[in-house]
């Protein structure tokens, strides 16, 4: 458990800044359990065929501890000093909005409402569509508008209308799954994707009434499911593919930074065939993860109960039924499993990583061509380090195959120097300390003591992560990569020591590529949990991934546009001497599944 996830932690974190002379811990306690008695026939394994639970008194159970969980924690914000929410957080009903003054910037897209809980009523039928694509960081409490005048994402935004969604199928990690309920048409069927429970096996469970929670397998309960994504049916037709780095809990869409891109796809007039598909293609990497996260079963199921008309019926419907034409962006998912073979290496982690800068034709190359990489990553959880590792990530960031060092000495590539391009932004303990809420808002960024303080950690390579919104803490997870010609960089070592002699490899024709960099956007985090480790030989790799991530690559075509892109304050501050990262110490390290799970749950 060295690369324990952001999200888990911070479940652990806010459970131990309860006020000692409180009684929330017993409290929740309580709540959980009458969670568990009002949905325990629900949650049971659906047999086929079997039905939905669908009473009006577990509805009426169901909204009366609802309401009973919303006072709970508007007790606990105030005892962690948190704001209180601009708006009551009772559901996508409710109308309420600060209006900002004229200093504000009123008019504004991004000023006509408050940082709010995304269950404010936006919704409307005139709400924008998004038919090229569009990545926003979201909203947060106390920093809207942002100070770099950028346009956010509220929830209710990316969610759109709820009274034209015909079925969505969602994925998270963390889930207060009463909220988010709260948010759609209770008559809409929906495929909720989540952390499986202990032991790890995959299940199909009613979870509420036209709510069925899926999850998939882990091998021994290690791991977490930890991709973060929606498709969402409209009932004109068109479907909207979400990708985000945010959770469904209120936490995540209120009190912190996070960051969502979105992408409108309208139907065809005719039914594409689905053998021949490119499984590059971002549908056939879409209907892959659908599979391996368990959702063709608990598709199956839900068309057998009461709904029968689903915009899909199978997960290669993903692929045949909409235009993908518009969507220029290449998929990244990671599948926790071993994966042996070329074939089934490169469909996942940094492997996969790798394919996509290949497809947008921004490999560093190799030899007298090679370019240089320079890589920003900003993150919220941090892993266990090797030289090893680090550079292996960092030449498939590059572009270039594993195939390149894998048959290299582990002897050798032990010596190897971290790669010095390569810059780590964790906010510093003073940043986190100066932040809007102080260490009670750091609940969700983790980096464990023993991991900074090992003798060869490169803490060399950090560098401070502030967000251009404002006085607010980040749990975006985000790669910004430049390359440039290396006459244009610093003398730095050599990362993989590959042969870089070759004669095939001067003689290959240069591919002129206007772009300066590409940029990732999603679940991953900078671990080998997320991204995965390789290992076999060059012949027969082997890549095993503890993770389920899911993210986005798309090339930038200028310097402005990273700058725009950044979510980030550039360049960001190296650490000084004098600098240490924000850190968490937990004492119950053991507890820390059993408590996410049980908050979860419900």
């Amino acid at each position: 458990m060295d690369d324990r996830d952001d999200d888990l932690v911070r479940a652990v974190a806010l459970s131990l800044q309860a006020h000692p002379d409180s009684t929330e811990e017993q409290d929740e306690a309580l709540f959980q359990e009458q969670i568990r008695q009002a949905t325990e026939a629900s949650k049971a394994d659906i047999p086929q065929g079997g039905p939905a639970p669908t009473t009006s008194t577990f509805l009426s159970e169901r909204a009366q501890l609802e309401k009973e969980r919303r006072e709970r924690q508007k007790r606990l914000r105030k005892v962690q000093d948190l704001p209180e929410s601009d708006e009551e957080e009772a559901g996508p009903s409710v109308k309420r909005q600060r209006v900002l003054s004229s200093a504000s910037g009123v008019g504004s897209p991004h000023a006509v409402t408050s940082a709010v809980h995304p269950s404010s009523k936006l919704n409307s039928s005139k709400a924008p569509f998004f038919w090229d694509g569009e990545w926003r960081p979201t909203a947060a409490l106390g920093v809207e508008p942002r100070r770099d005048g950028r346009p956010t994402f509220r929830l209710s935004e990316v969610l759109g209308n709820k009274g034209e969604i015909a079925f969505a199928i969602l994925s998270t990690f963390a889930l207060d799954l009463p909220w988010i309920y709260s948010l759609f048409d209770p008559s809409v069927p929906v495929i909720m994707v989540s952390q499986p429970e202990s032991s790890g096996k995959a299940s199909v469970k009613n979870a509420l009434p036209n709510w069925i929670k899926t999850t998939p397998f882990l091998k021994g309960g290690y791991g977490c499911m930890h991709m973060k994504f929606m498709l969402i049916f409209y009932k004109t037709g068109r479907l909207r593919v979400v990708v985000s780095t945010a959770n469904l809990i209120p936490y995540d869409w209120r009190d912190i930074e996070n960051a969502v891109w979105l992408q409108d796809i309208p139907l065809l007039s005719r039914l594409a065939t689905f053998d021949g598909q490119d499984k590059e293609s971002f549908p056939y990497v879409m209907k892959r993860v659908l599979d391996n996260v368990n959702v063709a079963p608990a598709l199956s199921v839900m068309l057998k109960q009461d709904h029968p008309n689903l915009p899909i019926r199978t997960t290669e419907d993903i692929c045949t039924r909409w235009d993908w034409t518009k969507v220029k962006v290449n998929l990244v998912p990671s599948i926790a499993g071993k994966h042996e073979g070329w074939p089934n290496v490169i469909l996942t982690g940094h492997a996969r990583l790798m394919k996509a800068v290949r497809n947008i034709g921004l490999q560093t190359g190799k030899g007298l061509r090679e370019k240089n990489l320079e890589l920003d990553y900003q993150g919220s959880s941090i892993g266990s380090y090797t030289t090893q590792w680090v550079n292996e990530f960092y030449h498939s960031a590059k572009g270039e195959s594993a195939e390149d060092w894998l048959d290299k000495p582990k002897s050798r590539r032990e010596k190897l120097p971290y790669p010095v391009q390569l810059k780590v932004l964790f906010p510093t303990l003073t940043t986190v300390q100066s932040s809007q809420h102080g260490e009670r808002g750091g609940g969700n960024l983790f980096c464990k003591r023993s991991q900074w303080e090992a003798r060869k950690f490169p803490r060399q390579l950090f560098h401070d992560s502030r967000s251009k919104a404002g006085n607010t803490l980040m749990h975006t997870k985000m790669i910004v990569s430049i390359i440039s010609p290396k006459s244009t960089k610093r003398s730095t070592p050599e990362v993989i020591n590959v042969d870089t002699e070759s004669e095939d490899d001067d003689n290959d024709p240069e591919v002129i590529n206007t772009n300066v960099g590409w940029a990732y956007l999603g679940s991953h985090n900078f671990t080998p949990s997320a991204w995965g480790t390789l290992s076999g030989s060059a012949f027969n790799p082997v890549m095993n991934i503890r993770n389920y991530e899911l993210g986005i690559v798309f090339p930038l075509k200028d310097m402005a546009e990273v700058n725009k892109l950044a979510c980030y304050e550039r360049p960001p501050r190296k650490y000084s001497p004098a600098d240490s990262p924000w850190q968490i110490d937990m004492p119950q390290i053991a507890d820390e599944s059993i408590y996410f799970r049980s908050h979860s749950s419900s």
